[in-house]
């Protein structure tokens, strides 16, 4: 009674399948894989974001100390 077998799964995807269509389940299951793509893409371009955003941050620093430097000659 825990879990469903085979043959419950099989008739709760006929009742779907009645109810929606295979045309509009398609749709959803294309609908489906463009949101999780764009996700994955998003996340990339954040890790590309944080890696630039990090290599200018340790450019200015470098900057900055340089300037320190120049000064401290003087």
């Amino acid at each position: 009674m825990g879990s469903f077998s085979i043959w419950h799964w099989l008739i709760v995807l006929v009742i779907v399948m009645l109810v929606f269509g295979t045309k509009k389940l398609r749709n959803i299951g294309q609908d489906l894989g463009g949101a999780v793509k764009g996700f994955k893409e998003g996340m990339r371009e954040a890790e590309q974001g944080s890696e630039s955003s990090q290599k200018i941050a340790d450019g200015a620093k470098q900057t900055i100390d340089a300037e320190a430097r120049e000064k401290n000659k003087s």
